[in-house]
């Protein structure tokens, strides 16, 4: 089945760009004006990927979010708002949103990011040594036995995997998963050392700078 993006927003110039964007790239779409004739959409057919403004004339795109992520669809959400300070980019990445574009942004940008996550859904797991990751199912595996991950964990040790052996900048990773541009470093090395209590020991420390993720021998 051909994948499809949902537009939820209620301003029809940035819908009708995005739209016309993703049309001149062959990604089929539709756009909503209304949290009402958004859900109805979902319930016909899931989206492969969900753009979701925040404020929209009958209610929030956090509640859309919430109502998406707890579904059995897996579906990608992006949040596109006007709401673009640090504080309201946690608050939708901590909501569960997979990723956060501030208004006003670049078409070609949001287009990559759309990429993606067509890329991610290519991808079921990945195996390290004795390290598996299911993405389908979100779920980590050490040694046959289940780790219990948070998603922010999970997203920055799939990042790690797929970028393995590259040395990763402590503000490289606070943009890629918590999408910060400045911010607390101490957030990455507070999540580094979860793992490793968990028995994740492939992550390499270089000294004042990052990580790097090595497959154990």
């Amino acid at each position: 089945m051909e994948k499809i993006v949902y537009i939820l927003e209620d301003d029809k110039s940035i819908s009708e760009l995005v739209e016309t964007t993703l049309e001149m790239n062959g990604i089929a779409s539709r756009s909503f004006p209304t949290v009402r004739e958004f859900l109805a959409a979902v319930k016909d057919r899931a989206p492969d990927v969900a753009l979701l403004d925040v404020m929209l004339p009958d209610g929030s795109g956090l509640d859309v979010l919430a109502t998406l992520k707890s579904g059995k669809n897996e579906i990608y959400c992006i949040m596109l708002s006007a709401l673009g300070s640090e504080l309201d980019k946690v608050k939708g990445l901590n909501a569960g949103a997979d990723d956060y574009v501030s208004k006003p942004f670049g078409v070609l940008e949001l287009l990559a990011r759309i990429n993606v996550a067509f890329r991610r859904g290519k991808t079921a797991d990945l195996n390290r040594g004795g390290l598996c990751l299911d993405e389908n199912s979100m779920t980590v595996t050490l040694n046959g036995k289940k780790l219990d991950l948070n998603n922010k964990e999970f997203q920055l040790l799939k990042y790690c995997m797929e970028n393995e052996g590259k040395v990763l900048t402590r503000e490289k990773l606070l943009i890629s998963i918590w999408g910060y541009e400045s911010g607390e470093t101490r957030t990455v090395d507070n999540h580094i050392a979860r793992l490793r209590k968990l028995g994740v020991d492939y992550f390499e420390t270089v000294f004042g700078v990052g990580y790097k993720f090595v497959t154990k021998k």
